[in-house]
């Protein structure tokens, strides 16, 4: 897949398939995200997939942001790529970028990629992201989704 073809519908496809985790190993892979060692980490079994979903931004743990967001570790504003002000003006003319990589931990929603799209999300004025939300349990994932009825689309 190019990576234009890592969408919201690219990913939902995937899910209605049942190959979500392969989707997002592919993706993680891709260039762009150049993120293999994470693919093989989140391709180790056993582990549940749902998504795309869209949650708010400020639920979502960012491993790295601006101060005052739930980051792990706060960033200067000035201190982002450009590409992420390139990105935010994008999402401002429509585009929709690829969802997040989510893991669900300790009824948490930790970001494991994406935190550049969510800052561009952000800045681009939107309170919601698309995600593909990961669980190391089962009985995690029916928590979430039993909490989450009618908050998640």
């Amino acid at each position: 897949m190019s990576a234009e073809q890592f969408s919201i519908d690219t990913a939902r496809a995937a899910a209605e398939r049942d190959q979500l985790g392969a989707w997002v190993a592919e993706f993680l892979a891709s260039p762009g995200s150049d993120n293999a060692e994470l693919a093989a980490v989140l391709s180790q079994s056993p582990r549940w997939w749902i998504g795309p979903v869209e949650l708010p931004l400020d639920q979502l743990q960012r491993l790295a942001g601006p101060s005052g967001a739930p980051v792990l570790e706060a960033v200067e504003e000035d201190e982002w790529r450009d590409d992420v002000e390139d990105l935010a003006h994008q999402v401002e003319e429509g585009h929709q970028p690829p969802p997040v990589i989510v893991t669900y931990r300790d009824d948490q929603l930790e970001v494991e990629d994406g935190n550049h799209r969510l800052e561009a999300l952000r800045r681009a004025g939107r309170s919601v992201a698309w995600a593909v939300v990961s669980f190391e349990d089962e009985g995690e994932l029916e928590q979430f989704v039993s909490r989450s009825e009618g908050a998640v689309t």
